[in-house]
């Protein structure tokens, strides 16, 4: 790793890019800041649509990885059950409790994105 000198002090090159990373991010954000008062009407409708769009990325996101994890427990049960019969029902019974856990985050997810697409977001 590359090690900078300041002052007696070993500086990262980590640190260098997350400083940098902050300062583009306040760079993207201080434009928000300088809109009139009047874009207010604007700004409530830009909201609603971007929660829409929010609500969307989060439930697939959710769906997607959660079908993997499904995917990746149903696997490895199946291959346990494989190695070892007489402990199938043991397997299984575990399998149903990580199944329905899995699912229950992504309805979670679901639920999140309707309140985000029916109901005012923010208050507005």
């Amino acid at each position: 790793m590359i090690d900078f000198v300041i002052s007696g002090g070993a500086v990262s090159k980590r640190f260098f890019v997350l400083v940098g990373l902050i300062l583009l991010a306040v760079g993207f954000v201080s434009p928000l800041h300088a809109q009139e008062a009047a874009a207010s009407a604007s700004r409530s409708v830009e909201i609603v649509r971007w929660s829409i769009i929010t609500a969307g990325f989060a439930l697939a996101i959710a769906a997607a990885f959660g079908a993997l994890g499904q995917g990746k427990s149903i696997a490895a049960a199946v291959e346990g059950i494989a190695r070892n019969p007489a402990a199938a029902g043991e397997i299984r019974g575990n399998l149903i409790l990580g199944l329905v856990l899995i699912e229950s985050l992504v309805i979670y997810v679901l639920l999140i994105s309707l309140i985000l697409f029916f109901v005012k977001p923010l208050g507005s």
